[in-house]
């Protein structure tokens, strides 16, 4: 369905991967990862799509165990393996979420654990680059101006920001659990945010974009709310049920996802990998209309962003990157 709407990538999410290692004899195994990577990395061929990266690394930066550290660190050298029988040079890290009694308050142990991961990203041939994002539900990161002062510190030239519209405003802008829908002078908030972003982000330090929006809930979702989990921060379950894509105003989207973006397009003049990257409870149901559904809701957003953002996507520059064209 991505082939068939025009887009020319994916984000690989490495739970995906590890369904098709757990369908291979022997179920999981890291032979068995492997040659799933080959799989996948065969079928994007065939398709004329692109690995955009391969994530998300979780729940790596700051713990404070340190012997859980380390066994990170060997994950991620079992990561470089599938970067490059994927073809991908990004691994994304989204900023932890885990209890804030497992993650240190140390901006400094932050700042160090990436930098140590970007140094090891470098040794790599070809190296890896890393694209760090600041969830709107993070422990200790959870908003892209932190994300942006971290790989400023990180300094390193394969360590870069990704700018997500929904995660950008689900911390700003959004509150689900309030019966508004938003946070006391969300709009206020939102132009200060974009005033910094413009006056400080340097455009060759963001890898890639990702744009969607998201449902204005009709009640707070708290206890009692058909989304609400106990285990979950507020804003992590309603992105997993209520994520829309850009332009959905019949879905009920919100979000001011196009001020953000067209300070990302238009003021720091980005150029590169635009994902869709959509959650949503509609994802879960098996029935077969769901992938080409979405993959035509998708196309339709990406036109309307296109649109909306006066993209010059048929230049050679831009057509040639962007995840998704019509």
């Amino acid at each position: 369905m991505a082939r068939a709407y025009g887009y020319h990538g994916i984000e690989l999410f490495h739970e995906d991967l590890a369904d098709v290692a757990n369908s291979l004899d022997g179920g999981s195994s890291t032979a068995n990862e492997l040659q799933a990577a080959e799989i996948i990395r065969n079928m994007c061929h065939e398709r004329n799509l692109d690995i955009i990266c391969l994530q998300p690394f979780a729940h790596y930066e700051g713990l404070l165990d340190r012997d859980e550290h380390a066994r990170r660190i060997e994950k991620l050298k079992f990561w470089f393996q599938l970067a490059k029988v994927l073809e991908t040079d990004i691994v994304q890290i989204p900023s932890s979420f885990l209890p804030a009694s497992e993650v240190s308050e140390d901006r400094s142990l932050i700042i160090s654990d990436l930098r140590e991961a970007a140094d090891m990203g470098l040794q790599e041939q070809p190296p890896v680059r890393f694209v760090y994002e600041a969830l709107c539900w993070g422990t200790r990161v959870d908003h892209w101006e932190q994300s942006w002062e971290i790989v400023q510190a990180v300094e390193r030239p394969n360590f870069g920001i990704c700018l997500d519209t929904f995660n950008i405003a689900g911390r700003i802008y959004a509150d689900p659990a309030s019966p508004s829908g938003t946070n006391a002078n969300a709009s206020q908030a939102v132009k200060e945010s974009i005033a910094r972003l413009l006056s400080s982000v340097d455009v060759r330090k963001v890898f890639y974009v990702q744009v969607v929006d998201a449902e204005r809930l009709e009640t707070p979702l708290v206890e009692g709310h058909q989304f609400y989990n106990a285990e979950q921060p507020c804003r992590m379950s309603w992105s997993r049920n209520c994520r829309l894509f850009y332009g959905e105003k019949d879905y009920g989207a919100y979000l001011p996802v196009a001020e953000i973006a067209r300070a990302i397009f238009q003021g720091l003049g980005y150029k590169g990998w635009v994902s869709l990257e959509l959650f949503n409870r509609r994802m879960s149901e098996t029935d077969e209309d769901v992938p080409r559904e979405l993959a035509r809701r998708g196309a339709i957003s990406w036109a309307k962003l296109v649109r909306d953002m006066k993209l010059q996507v048929d230049s050679p520059l831009v057509s040639e990157r962007f995840s998704a064209s019509l």
